[in-house]
Parts: C-alpha cells; structure tokens; sequence
C-alpha cells in the first residue's frame, strides 16, 4: 500500500476530510523549501504536492507563475527538486506528489525520471498536461516503481475518460472545480459538488478537489462532498509575502492550522 493510499484510507477511517497543500519548489530557494516542507507537515498537511518549476506554465494564474520565475531565478531544477525529495524523504512521512509539466521529464527521459523519483521517496506525480491517451507508457514506468501516477478530470471531462483516469491513475484522482488557470476565489465553483457527484459514478478512486480554494469555509464545503480539498495559490501567496523572512516558517504554519480550523485567523 503506498503512503497516499494509506493516508487516505486513515483519512476515510476517521471520518474526516484531508487537505492537499502545493507549494512551489525553490521559491524563495531550495533550502527555504525544505523547511517549508516540514512546516506542511507539522502544521497537518495530508499530502504536498511539490511544484516542479517550469518556464512555459499552461494552466497555472499569475500567483504561481511569478513563484515559478523566483524558482527558476534561484536555480531550481527537476534534477534540483528530486534532490530535495531524497533529502527530506528519511524524516519527512508525509507523502509527496510531484506537478509537473511534461517537458522537463521528456528532457531527463521518462525511465530516468521514474528511477530518480523512486530513489528519491516520490508517492505520486501529476503530469499536467500529458493527455490520459497518451499516458500508458510513463504511467506503467511509474507503476512498475510504485509510485502513484495521478490524474487530472475537469466540469468537461467525459464519464468515459473519467474513467479510464482512474483505471490509469493511482492513490486520487485530483479534480479541478472550474476551467481557466489557478488562483484564488471568493467562493467554491457553483457546479464543484455536481462535479464530485458525477466522477463518484464512475470511480471510487479518493477524490481531491481544486482550484479556487483559500478558506477554512472553502476547505469545509469541499470536505462535504470530497475525500481531500487542494489549496495552492493561497499558500504561495502567504510564501511570496514572506519571502526569506524568519516569518516565513511561522507564517505557513499558521495559515494551514487556520484552513484546518485548528487556529483562527
């Protein structure tokens, strides 16, 4: 059973809904990642998804393409990224997914990445814009190696693709609750709980939701209907204020804390 599945299956247990938290990897900088990975994990994130930086990003809003261009100014690197990984792994239980595009993997070569993302302790990885056609061959590759390949489904994604994420993917399924790019919303996509309904039909696969989500209300909403709410844009947003400070620790911690409704505001 891999870590995500079983953080799942103890979240179910419980009762209880998980939170998915993404940060960036090297914004403000490699060493200030890692601390803000082990802040994640104190402050009660369920799974990190570790952002590969990427300097032509499709589907992510201004928030995290400006974190992107930090990363990239400080030198961070897939090879960089899977570094860290490996250098948090002993320490770190909490299970971590990689987002990435698929031109920096294409660039190391498929098998290369799978091995790396193996050594280095990689739960899942999310190939963003790899079109589930086409994901067999780097799907098996991560497989064989256990480690969960992720899948993306949207409001337009067809119960027959559905489907066959979930019979490529492994761990969860992260659904995104409205087209257009990342960011920050005043509310929750109208048509998200529809959404979550219409993917339970064809799998029962644990379900993370995304894109929007920045608020405990939000968190909440989401954990009515999904196994996990994803928050991303929020949480660099809080990293990108702090930058390099001594707050920046304190600060993500007690952001996350306050989305689980351990803290208020």
């Amino acid at each position: 059973m891999s870590r995500i599945t079983e953080t799942f299956t103890k979240l179910k247990a419980a009762g209880r809904p998980g939170l998915v938290t993404y940060i960036t990897a090297g914004d403000p900088s490699l060493a200030r990642t890692r601390d803000v990975l082990f802040a994640l994990a104190r402050a009660g994130a369920d799974v990190i998804e570790l952002g590969v930086p990427f300097s032509d990003p499709l589907a992510d809003g201004p928030v995290i393409q400006r974190a992107t261009e930090r990363a990239l100014a400080a030198g961070a690197t897939l090879d960089a990224v899977l570094g860290l990984v490996a250098d948090v792994r002993a320490e770190l239980t909490t299970p971590i997914v990689l987002f990435t595009y698929a031109n920096p993997v294409a660039r190391m070569g498929f098998g290369a990445f799978a091995d790396r993302a193996a050594k280095a302790g990689v739960d899942g990885v999310l190939l963003l814009d790899v079109p589930i056609e086409e994901a067999g061959e780097v799907q098996g590759l991560l497989a064989a190696r256990d480690i969960d390949p992720i899948f993306l489904v949207s409001p337009t994604t067809t119960p027959e693709r559905i489907r066959d994420a979930a019979r490529l993917g492994r761990g969860f399924l992260y659904a995104i609750s409205r087209l257009g790019v990342t960011g920050v919303r005043d509310r929750v996509a109208d048509g998200a709980e529809a959404l979550v309904a219409r993917i339970r039909k064809e799998t029962s696969l644990p379900l993370a939701l995304g894109f929007g989500i920045s608020h405990p209300d939000h968190v909440r909403a989401v954990g009515q209907w999904a196994d996990a709410a994803v928050v991303g844009s929020g949480l660099v947003q809080v990293i990108a204020e702090c930058g390099d400070s001594p707050s920046l620790v304190p600060r993500v911690e007690a952001y996350v804390r306050w989305l689980t409704g351990e803290v208020p505001a």
